[in-house]
């Protein structure tokens, strides 16, 4: 962010995001349905569920993932007028990879 690389700031918080996702617990397991409104949890933080722990494998195939996505989407862009935002998906893909190494 300092050094203003727009290109890797956008790469890197997305992905960032795209972690925090599969970090998160899936509604069902949360196990606060159904209860009456007495027995419904209180204060600061009573509702919070624990995030899942990733492997360093599972977040190497997200940010992988992530790349070939932007990849993908470089691709599909053919027409002159995207050329600008392909060639940045490309730019992306590259910070992202360059990080796999």
């Amino acid at each position: 962010m300092r050094a203003r690389d727009k290109v890797a700031v956008s790469a890197l918080r997305s992905t960032l995001a795209a972690v925090d996702n599969a970090e998160a617990v899936p509604v069902g397991s949360a196990g606060l349905r159904g209860l009456a409104i007495e027995q419904a949890p209180v204060g600061v933080g009573a509702t919070e569920a624990a995030r899942r722990e990733l492997s360093e494998q599972h977040i190497t195939d997200i940010v992988r993932a992530e790349a070939d996505e932007r990849l993908t989407l470089a691709e599909q862009f053919t027409a002159p007028v995207q050329a600008d935002r392909a060639s940045r998906l490309r730019a992306e893909a590259a910070v992202l990879l360059r990080l796999l190494d």
